[in-house]
């Protein structure tokens, strides 16, 4: 079972070149921690 925590940037890489898909190939399961998901979104 691979787990992913991630910080804002390979998620804002790979949202601009449109490869988000390309986590749920590698990984099972992704936390984003809310002040990641918040720096992303207002990125």
């Amino acid at each position: 079972m691979q787990i992913l925590v991630s910080n804002p940037s390979p998620l804002i890489v790979l949202a601009k070149i449109n490869r988000l898909y390309l986590l749920k190939e590698f990984y099972d399961n992704i936390y984003i921690p809310e002040a990641v998901y918040k720096e992303c979104v207002l990125c």
